[in-house]
């Protein structure tokens, strides 16, 4: 199969270097160019690209307002290509939130070079946008949040989560569902170095748990949410009854930094059966391996089921490997942390 992309974009040379790379793989043709949204909207209806590149920052309508009227109504996979997009910035969560697959940013100086730097990261993500589903965009659900019996204590148990491409808007999803009282929880996340401080932040913002980026040595406690940094693994540690952060520059694991097999296999370790392991939309297989450790330590597994993730990779490869106990929607999960 042959991907057909589309590249928005009002710099003329962005364009032609970002077609210059994307020619040379066999399975992707880019089938046009356009120089501002305006334009885009009237090719995406005569070219039905398979994959969008666009710009944020453009003339006549800026790239996030596209973005959501273009998920609204004909939902493509996107992948952000903008010098606005550097480390950790809002306008990168706000392009994830608003329904792109991933990001790519720009080079600030020497572009020509700085581009053909990023050809490997650019063309992978477009073969896994590719592979997304994204679903119309709509005013989201008024969803009642859910509630915890206040005599219920949480104190012991641990949920770790993890996600890759699509894991923004998932766990958006899952967290902002869950009561200021919920079990500890910790995230690993594949997302670059810098955007995990800005991430946090926002959860923090509309979560009613606490939301921090770990912290190395910090106690894990209930009612709060641990994420990991964006270029550490972070993994569980355990002290007699009590738990806390460890974070590490260790190798990659499963091609990633942090890695969800880490997490998941020192939860495995070190909370046993007192642990829920869900695993969430993403490409690849990193947290298969650690979500089947976790079950054979006596925990209780979960996935996001094909139907509601944006690309069903991560979650499938666990569930085919034995190590998922039910596989769920996105919007049942919350309430499985409760249970």
């Amino acid at each position: 199969m042959t991907i057909k992309v589309l590249i928005v974009d009002d710099s003329a040379l962005i364009r032609q270097l970002l077609s210059e790379l994307l020619h040379d793989q066999r399975d992707i043709e880019v089938v046009g160019t356009a120089a501002d949204p305006l334009i885009a909207r009237d090719k995406i209806k005569a070219l039905s690209p398979d994959v969008i590149t666009l710009d944020i920052e453009m003339p006549h309508m800026d790239g996030l307002s596209f973005l959501e009227r273009l998920m609204a109504l004909r939902p493509t996979p996107v992948v952000i290509v903008s010098t606005l997009t550097q480390k950790g910035t809002e306008t990168a969560l706000r392009a994830l939130e608003a329904g792109a697959v991933d990001i790519v940013a720009k080079p600030l100086l020497d572009i020509r070079n700085g581009m053909a730097g990023l050809q490997a990261e650019l063309v992978g993500k477009v073969r896994a946008a590719a592979l997304a589903r994204p679903k119309p965009r709509s005013a989201p659900a008024q969803r009642k949040p859910l509630k915890v019996d206040p005599a219920l204590s949480t104190a012991g148990r641990i949920v770790a989560v993890g996600a890759s491409t699509g894991g923004v808007e998932a766990l958006q999803r899952l967290l902002t569902d869950l009561p200021a009282n919920s079990p500890a929880i910790l995230v690993t996340q594949h997302m670059p170095a810098g955007f995990t401080t800005s991430f946090a932040r926002r959860l923090d913002e509309i979560c009613r748990m606490s939301v921090c980026e770990a912290v190395n040595g910090q106690r894990v406690l209930p009612g709060h949410v641990y994420i990991a940094n964006g270029s550490r693994h972070l993994e569980l540690g355990r002290t007699g009854a009590q738990y806390f952060c460890r974070l590490h520059d260790a190798a990659p694991v499963s091609g990633h930094r942090p890695s969800v097999d880490v997490l998941f296999q020192s939860v495995a370790a070190a909370a046993g059966g007192n642990a829920l392991g869900i695993i969430l939309t993403g490409m690849g297989r990193d947290g298969a391996a650690g979500l089947l450790a976790m079950r054979r330590a006596g925990a209780r597994t979960l996935g996001e089921n094909e139907a509601s993730c944006l690309i069903y990779g991560m979650s499938k490869v666990a569930f085919e490997m034995g190590a998922v106990d039910a596989e769920l929607p996105l919007d049942g999960l919350a309430a499985q942390i409760i249970k």
